[in-house]
């Protein structure tokens, strides 16, 4: 990344040569190209950030949101499904 920053740029410092005519000129185009080097370095910045700590927890509830709502109704007395039990006297182990 840092090569082609570097080819980048002296593409534009000759492109400013040649069409710049006078210093003031030139002073004004390597400002422009400071200024949209400096906004493109500070969008990529912004970019890399990591995201805030709420945004994934509203994504999860969206996403929540957008499944099925209520689940699939099961019979309880098809064949091979067991019988639900009783809870027993004690506590169950698990």
């Amino acid at each position: 990344m840092a090569g082609m920053l570097a080819v980048l740029t002296g593409t534009w410092a000759y492109a400013l040569a040649l069409f710049a005519d006078r210093p003031v000129g030139l002073l004004a185009g390597a400002a422009v190209v400071a200024a949209l080097l400096l906004a493109t370095l500070l969008a990529l910045r912004v970019r890399a950030l990591p995201a805030p700590p709420g945004t994934r927890f509203a994504a999860a509830l969206r996403a929540r949101a957008r499944r099925r709502g209520v689940p699939r109704q099961v019979d309880p007395d098809a064949p091979g499904r067991p019988r639900p039990r009783a809870p027993g006297l004690r506590p169950s182990a698990a």
